[in-house]
């Protein structure tokens, strides 16, 4: 394993935020909130989720629209799987006439009950008609999976199914959450040597509820360290214990990130500001005054 080249400093290590669609008005006037306090980190951007065969089309687009607003960078996921190309088209046109250039293409997942996949099998189908059709003006991200997809069994191929998106024309990657930087410094290493020279950028998931976080692992077949594990079951109901330990772990784990050359740092927030932001006041990464800690208004 081998350290990344030209390792940025902590102050100067860029970072991005991931949101969902809010589903009611108080949801929205939240998320607000949010994007307001998390701005001390100047962002590079701002993610939206897009649910399952397109289910929240209407409101990613919607918090696509509230995030420009606000004077930011947003950038939408996209899924292809269930979809055709005359639909991924028209959304694909009405991003760009709200002047929106960055994507988060995926495969994604087909809503229940539904059999088809549609004209697109693969992220890197989609990566490809989106250059086809649209040109180079489009900044394109791609999913990465340090401890691999959890539908794949084999390493090499779902590395090499990576290795695939990024040569139909993605920029750069964001990984699925992980607690292993091991894992991701191998997975950096091990497509370097399949030619991908793009920036990986780590996801990193905060610890806001570890029961939430446990089964979301265990669906996508992430490893939380076993130390971790216990420590945190041990705590039962004792959530300012959680929250203090899980920024302990969560801020070390950044921290090694940054010192092996990760280029970025992007946070899977849940909609929440004060555990990211706290992470982000602790590396060092907060920008602008007014930011405070967890006894403060964050």
């Amino acid at each position: 394993m081998t350290a990344l080249a030209h390792s940025p400093s902590p102050q100067h290590t860029p970072v991005s935020f991931e949101f969902f669609p809010p589903n009611t008005p108080v949801g929205s006037d939240k998320l607000a909130t949010v994007v307001a306090e998390l701005s001390v980190v100047a962002p590079e951007f701002f993610s939206v989720t897009y649910g399952a065969g397109g289910s929240t089309r209407e409101k990613t687009l919607a918090t696509v629209a509230q995030v420009a607003a606000l004077g930011h960078e947003a950038a939408p996921h996209l899924s292809c799987v269930g979809s055709t190309r005359e639909g991924i088209a028209e959304i694909l046109a009405t991003y760009r006439a709200q002047g929106i250039r960055r994507l988060v293409a995926l495969r994604g997942d087909l809503p229940s009950g539904t059999a088809t996949a549609g004209e697109f099998r693969y992220a890197a189908e989609l990566v490809a008609f989106i250059r086809e059709t649209q040109g180079a003006d489009w900044t394109i991200e791609v999913a990465a999976y340090p401890e691999y997809h959890p539908q794949q069994r084999y390493a090499a191929r779902d590395l090499q199914h990576f290795a695939d998106k990024m040569k139909a024309g993605a920029d750069s990657a964001i990984t699925q959450f992980f607690f292993n930087p091991d894992a991701y410094f191998h997975f950096v290493d091990s497509v370097r040597a399949l030619g991908v020279a793009a920036p990986i950028v780590p996801g990193i998931m905060p610890i806001h509820n570890y029961a939430r976080i446990a089964t979301f692992a265990q669906r996508d077949g992430i490893e939380i360290p076993r130390w971790v594990a216990l420590k945190m079951e041990g705590y039962l109901d004792d959530a300012a214990s959680v929250r203090a330990f899980g920024l302990d772990v969560v801020t070390r784990l950044c921290e090694r990130l940054i010192a092996g050359g990760a280029p970025s740092i992007h946070f899977y927030t849940l909609n929440q500001s004060a555990l990211s932001l706290e992470v982000c006041r602790r590396l060092g990464l907060v920008r602008q005054a007014g930011a405070q800690g967890l006894n403060g208004r964050a």
